[in-house]
């Protein structure tokens, strides 16, 4: 023992000596005119003897650069980016004793690209690399004051429809990355509890490389939030407030609207410390109209009960951010991050129905009643997490990395059905309450190495994760009545999750070509145990996950890449959940515990063109779905539809991607994003028992556009529109979906404050806006339903700004927790 703690003690002192011997450079570029930091800018390392080359980098989104290890002796430094005059220093001299700061290098633009920024100021939207588009999330006024998601459904592949549900090429299930760290949450809500004032840049990653997780079968979406560019103090802060729209359709509460945000930070010598909060109130109003019928066979009847009246939402989330960033020497940096917070959603739905029950021959009716249903389903949770990470650089350059992160979720809620006679609502027909609680703790741990070899990098790495939860679901009725399954409604769902996984992978350029390829494997073990079952539901899975990518630069200004890679799609504890919950009078709820995973192959073909006044790329997709999830329904009584979740044998979509951003004159700028695909589902459905055959195929297109125009160097305006047409589904399809915005922004204080008007959901009298239709079909059942949102919305938001915001900051964002809410 004592030998290895002197080699160990001699190990480290050599290492420090090591590392003693070699100087350290950072500096940041800048625009001349804008002065605003450039990122993506290369940067070369020259010797200032000979001008050879030493080493190169590229500027980070805060356009700050790094040399590390670099040997004493007198050097020069060489700056470009496109559309920029090239930068040149005069020679400078490293020592071995403290980092040497060339501080800010200011690039001057090209000719034609200082008349274009001189009169429009535009910055550039999006950049392609070998494996995602990077978007710049403030490009999209329209978003100002909301959420990520309202940012991300202008993304040229990204759809949200009427219920919110977030779709990439097509596909519902991708992973979220906030600042490149994982988040196994529901999507949706994930996103919805992000300020869209936080977000610097969307990086949409649509052939995710091995090291990666290979959550999510349409690749990965990477949430880059700001923090302070330079030293010093940086505050950045907003606030909004709204109108009721002008058809709120008479709903029991006027909706509210209205929130906040702000971000401070300060970057000091050693220390980076970001802290931020936010609170936003954005309720929905809304309408629904459903007609619904159910065949009995066996009594040769059939059961019609249409409805119609609210369906609203009041939400609200708050909360609060802090990291924490500790440079200790130019090789060894700290960073720790806490974040706490609560979101709160109420969901009502008070329906007038008409019920009738005929005969399946002649159509006379046998009986008929009308009721009103008063139906309000109350989610809500507090969050709270923790991580801490630490990176060590040795002196080849290479480094260690390690994580660990812990969240503990308190999800609590539970739905309240009230069916009771119409026009006399005094006397209660039924009374049905399902609470439930559904603790949840996670944590992860992960190892990730780092080194040069050749002309390239290798990564490798592993990661540990494990997830627990304990859900709790009570049934009841009021009156009692005769339900023979009425245990099912209540008991415990546990569910654990634990996956160990290893990546390797090699990323290098030749020549004009840039290429990664990677392998990872991954042992998963899913455990459910169930109350009124003994024995536990178990699967576990080894599968491998290779990745592929290439980018080739064939001409100035021409670029093509390819890629492929084999994804999974996990299943939610609420899609395995059987314990059933009676959602609304029509419709019961639950999952499978049987449920399997999906397993997708992704590839693509790709085309970038960039010239003088914008860039434009289209990209040909394939994905092949194994045992597709799918939510269908079947009949459990008369008036009562059973909605479940279950694998399709395989499904298949092949598509077109495109997108551009133009600046077609000095006051007019142009972005287009547009998707095509054709989906194809077919196999066997096993809906609680009983066999089903789904064979269904359509084309299905998306369109997301915005232009914006500068009035004067201090007001613009933007409108834009997200249209997503029909789609199929395993039972049916969903409507289309039209959703139109326009915002007027004017600056003040040379742009450190802003005030931005917003329309939102315009109509126009066209009663053709913010509408959606979903409708399914079986051998015993058709239900249709329009949900009728709000239009015409108006928004008023502030923002202001003392000094810039910009670049990662590390806050962290929720990894278990919201995935049940």
């Amino acid at each position: 023992m004592n030998y290895f703690r002197l080699t160990l003690f001699a190990f480290i002192l050599s290492i420090q000596f090591l590392f003693a011997q070699t100087g350290f450079i950072k500096g940041i570029i800048t625009d001349n005119e804008t002065k605003q930091p450039i990122g993506y800018a290369s940067v070369a390392l020259l010797k200032g003897s000979d001008s050879s080359l030493v080493a190169g980098v590229v500027t980070k989104d805060n356009g700050t650069f790094e040399f590390k290890q670099i040997e004493p002796g007198s050097y020069i430094i060489r700056a470009a980016f496109i559309g920029y005059n090239n930068l040149v220093t005069p020679g400078f001299t490293v020592t071995n004793t403290e980092p040497y700061n060339i501080g800010t290098l200011i690039l001057s633009p090209g000719q034609k690209l200082l008349n274009e920024v001189k009169v429009s100021g535009q910055k550039i939207n999006l950049f392609n690399k070998i494996d995602r588009q990077t978007y710049r999330a403030d490009q999209f006024e329209s978003a100002r004051g909301g959420t990520a998601v309202d940012v991300l459904k202008n993304l040229p592949s990204v759809t949200v429809n009427g219920e919110g549900q977030i779709s990439v090429r097509g596909s519902t299930g991708f992973l979220v990355l906030v600042n490149g760290k994982p988040v196994l949450t529901d999507a949706q809500t994930v996103l919805s509890q992000l300020p869209a004032n936080s977000l610097q840049n969307i990086e949409l990653i649509t052939s995710p490389s091995a090291k990666y997780d290979p959550d999510g079968k349409g690749g990965i979406i990477n949430i880059v939030t700001k923090k302070g560019a330079n030293d010093g103090f940086t505050l950045s802060a907003n606030v909004q407030g709204g109108l009721p729209s002008t058809d709120d359709h008479n709903n029991k509460q006027k909706p509210q609207r209205f929130g906040g945000d702000a971000t401070i930070n300060y970057r000091a010598g050693k220390w980076d410390v970001s802290v931020s909060g936010n609170y936003l109130r954005a309720d929905v109003a809304g309408f629904r109209e459903g007609d619904v019928f159910t065949k009995n066979f066996a009594n040769n009847t059939i059961t019609r009960f249409p409805s119609n009246g609210e369906r609203s939402f009041d939400k609200y989330n708050y909360t609060g951010r802090a990291s924490v960033n500790y440079a200790a020497d130019q090789n060894n940096l700290f960073s720790a991050a806490l974040l706490v917070g609560y979101r709160f959603q109420s969901r009502r739905a008070d329906l007038f129905y008409n019920n009738s029950t005929a005969d399946l021959n002649t159509g006379a009716i046998l009986k008929s009643t009308r009721y009103y249903n008063s139906n309000l389903q109350i989610k809500e949770g507090t969050f709270s997490l923790a991580n801490l990470d630490y990176t060590h650089t040795f002196a080849d350059k290479s480094t260690i990395t390690v994580s660990a992160l812990y969240e503990h979720a308190n999800l609590y809620g539970g739905t309240l059905n009230l069916n009771v006679k119409n026009p006399n609502t005094s006397d209660t027909i039924q009374f049905v309450y399902n609470p439930y609680k559904n603790p949840i703790n996670g944590y992860r741990l992960k190892l990730d190495y780092a080194i040069t070899i050749g002309k390239g990098k290798l990564e490798t790495g592993y990661q540990f994760r494990q997830d627990t939860q304990d859900g709790q679901f009570d049934y009841f009725v009021t009156p009692a009545l005769s339900q023979p399954d009425a245990a099912r409604f209540r008991g415990n769902a546990k569910a654990k999750n634990t996956i160990n996984s290893l990546y390797t992978q090699y990323s290098g350029k030749q020549s004009k070509l840039d290429y990664t390829v990677g392998l990872r494997y991954e042992y998963a073990a899913r455990k459910v145990n169930l109350s009124y079952d003994p024995m536990p539901r178990q699967l576990n899975l080894s599968n491998l996950f290779p990745s592929a990518n290439l980018l080739y630069t064939f001409a100035t200004g021409w670029q093509a890449k390819a890629g492929y890679s084999k994804r999974v799609q996990r299943t939610t504890n609420f899609e395995l959940n059987p314990i059933p919950e009676r959602e609304h009078s029509e419709t019961l709820e639950q999952g499978d515990p049987d449920l399997l995973p999906e397993f997708v192959d992704l590839a693509e073909l790709g085309l970038i063109r960039t010239f003088d006044k914008g860039s434009l790329f289209a990209t040909l997709y394939y994905q092949n779905i194994k045992n597709p999830i799918q939510r269908v329904n079947s009949v459990y009584a008369d008036t009562i539809l059973n909605r479940v979740f279950t694998n399709a044998s395989n499904a298949r979509s092949i598509g077109l991607e495109m997108g551009t951003n133009l600046q077609l004159f000095k006051w007019w700028n142009l972005y287009v994003g547009g998707n095509l695909y054709n989906y194809e589902i077919n196999g066997k459905l096993n809906i609680l028992g009983a066999t089903s055959i789904v064979s269904n195929n359509r084309w299905v297109y998306s369109l997301n556009m915005s232009t914006g125009f500068i009035l004067s160097k201090t007001l613009s305006l933007q409108a834009n529109v997200n249209y997503l047409s029909r789609r199929p589904t395993a039972q049916g399809e969903d409507s289309r979906f039209l959703v139109p915005n326009t915002s007027v922004k004017k600056t003040f204080m040379n742009g450190r404050m802003a005030a931005t008007l917003q329309w939102q959901n315009m109509d126009l009298g066209w009663n053709q806006s913010n509408k959606q239709r979903i409708t399914t079909r079986g051998n015993d059942f058709y239900t249709t339903t329009n949900y009728i949102y709000e239009t015409n919305v108006l928004m008023l938001n502030v923002s202001f700004n003392l000094n810039k915001l910009t670049g990662k900051a590390k806050l962290p964002n929720s990894e278990f927790g919201d995935k049940e809410f």
